[in-house]
């Protein structure tokens, strides 16, 4: 019981809090900290409800521990408020000493921020000091050594739900509270000081281990890993030098141990990877590559290094992990090829088509173009307006000295001179709907297999074919003249008419070749565009029974 002159407190309250305030300083973990905090709070100050939260170091305030409630447990442990929310309860309200009490008059403008909370409502106090649902009453806890009120200094703060008395906590109460926030503080702190170091111990113990840790450990872990695993020269005039190899990287390469040592990985890396190795930092550094088999093929693998020291901290080794990687890289390269050709023919498909395309064209401003303008390229004067002083002749690929571009250009139209010039052939196949619909779809994939197959096989290496979609293909062919170009597609219509074997039957298409012409100044819809529309010409000028061969 409590009066206003003098508090009478019973002994067994004191007993409690005396042992609690034991049990905080002696707990096991820090977990056990915040939640004997917030069980004496209940057990030995006489609350319903406690919740300890707890700084987290961005500053918001989480909710570590909650005793009372088993519903409110469940439902608002691990929940954050922000700090923002929380300094602004702390700052209304009454200020009993250290404590804030928000009576439910004003706490009401509190009920939607982002703090977690456990409310219920209720009547209002039938007697001045009755405590009402919606109170609140805080314990800041400011690390030892801090200056009371300091927020730098904020450690967590202990809230509390209706005493056990029903009342607003006297003088007593609110002393006990206080005092109880206050040890609170120095246990958790000491608690999280104590786990610092059992961590930094634990740190240490494993770093002891490892120095422990014998030359024949590390021999048994190199040579039978089931990686490869190789040791090198680091620095120096022998820089990259194979000195140690494990079996797993001998059976990798086909290479014994001793004819490793002859080596460097720049020896062994394939010639278009010898960039990539070098780009390869020395420590920590990663890399997939390629490197060379006694039989002359090449293994894809991933490579890793770290660099390790001697015991007397001498010469520095690079220690390099060798993983096999061929199989997914093999399925990589599936991948990608599926994407970028036709699933029926195994051509390049329209979008490799227009990257292939794309590759060669830029689209540079005519004041910067060494030809002056895309005019050029159709058979103006050599040297007419270089702005760069070059005299090119006309229709020749002009090579750009400020971008390092080879430009593409096209001959001259209506005529012959020898000038060479990125061939575009659009093909369209005649009569192909009507073996679809005759004889069914299945018909019609053979004869656009074999179709594909006719064109690949007349075609220089170096030259593209592609499918457009339907019966549709694209030859691209660098270095021809007009009179190439042209003999070229007869000779592609000439193949193509041939009898196709098709579900049993001989069927034959025919086909119509529009040719365009690809230089820099135009875009890869523009070039096919173009070649598309001199097919359709083509198509039209020769009389439908001729357009197919039977």
């Amino acid at each position: 019981m409590e009066t206003d002159q003098e508090p009478y407190v019973p002994l067994t309250s004191l007993r409690q809090l005396h042992q609690v305030m034991a049990e905080m300083n002696t707990a096991r973990s820090q977990a056990d900290t915040l939640q004997i905090v917030a069980d004496g709070a209940v057990t030995a100050l006489g609350y319903e409800m406690a919740c300890v939260n707890l700084v987290r170091p961005d500053g918001d305030l989480v909710v570590a521990a909650v005793s009372g409630n088993s519903a409110a447990e469940a439902l608002i442990t691990g929940r954050t408020g922000s700090r923002e929310s929380w300094d602004r309860r702390l700052g209304m309200g009454e200020l009993w000493g250290d404590l804030v009490f928000i009576p439910h008059t004003e706490g009401w403008v509190l009920d939607d921020d982002d703090v977690p909370q456990w409310y219920t409502d209720g009547p209002a106090p039938r007697f001045p000091d009755e405590w009402h649902p919606g109170d609140r009453l805080f314990a800041p806890m400011y690390a030892p050594g801090a200056q009371g009120g300091a927020r730098g200094g904020l450690l967590g703060v202990i809230s509390v739900d209706r005493p056990l008395t029903g009342r607003r906590p006297g003088a007593w109460g609110r002393e006990a509270l206080q005092m109880y926030a206050f040890q609170a503080a120095i246990a958790i702190s000491n608690a999280h000081l104590r786990a610092n170091m059992q961590r930094a111990l634990v740190r240490l113990e494993r770093d002891q281990q490892a120095l422990r840790a014998s030359e024949e450990s590390f021999r048994q872990a190199f040579e039978y890993a089931p990686s490869g695993m190789a040791i090198a020269e680091m620095g120096g005039d022998q820089h990259g030098r194979i000195l140690r190899t494990n079996d797993a990287l001998c059976r990798l390469l086909g290479r014994p141990a001793s004819a490793m040592r002859r080596y460097s990985f720049s020896d062994l890396v394939h010639p278009e990877d010898i960039g990539t190795l070098m780009r390869t930092s020395a420590e920590g550094g990663r890399a997939e590559l390629r490197l060379a088999r006694r039989d002359g093929s090449y293994v894809w693998v991933s490579l890793r290094n770290s660099v390790v020291a001697d015991a007397a901290d001498g010469p520095r080794f690079l220690l390099t992990h060798v993983e096999d990687i061929e199989e997914r890289k093999r399925r990589e390269l599936q991948l990608a090829h599926r994407a970028s050709h036709d699933s029926l023919t195994g051509l390049p498909n329209s979008a490799e088509l227009r990257s292939r395309l794309a590759a060669r064209l830029c689209r540079r401003p005519a004041h910067l173009d060494p030809l002056d303008s895309l005019d050029a390229a159709y058979g103006h004067p050599a040297g007419s307006g270089d702005a760069h002083g070059f005299d090119f002749p006309p229709g020749a690929e002009a090579y750009d000295a400020f971008d390092h571009h080879v430009h593409t250009v096209a001959p001259a139209q209506g005529a012959d001179d020898g000038t060479k010039g990125l061939a575009v052939l659009f093909c369209d196949l005649d009569g192909f709907k009507s073996i679809n619909d005759r004889f069914g779809h299945n018909a019609g994939d053979a004869v656009l297999i074999e179709v594909a197959r006719r064109l690949s096989a007349g075609l220089r290496d170096g030259d593209t074919v592609a499918r457009l979609g339907g019966d549709e293909f694209v030859i691209l062919a660098d270095g021809l003249g007009q009179a190439d170009a042209a003999d070229l597609a007869v000779r592609l219509r000439n193949e193509i008419i041939q009898p196709i074997r098709a579900e049993g039957r001989a069927v034959r298409v025919g086909a119509s070749f529009g040719i365009g012409w690809a230089h820099c100044g135009m875009t890869a819809d523009e070039v096919l565009k173009s070649a598309d529309e001199r097919m359709y010409v083509e198509k039209r000028s020769r009389p439908k029974q001729h357009r197919r061969a039977g």
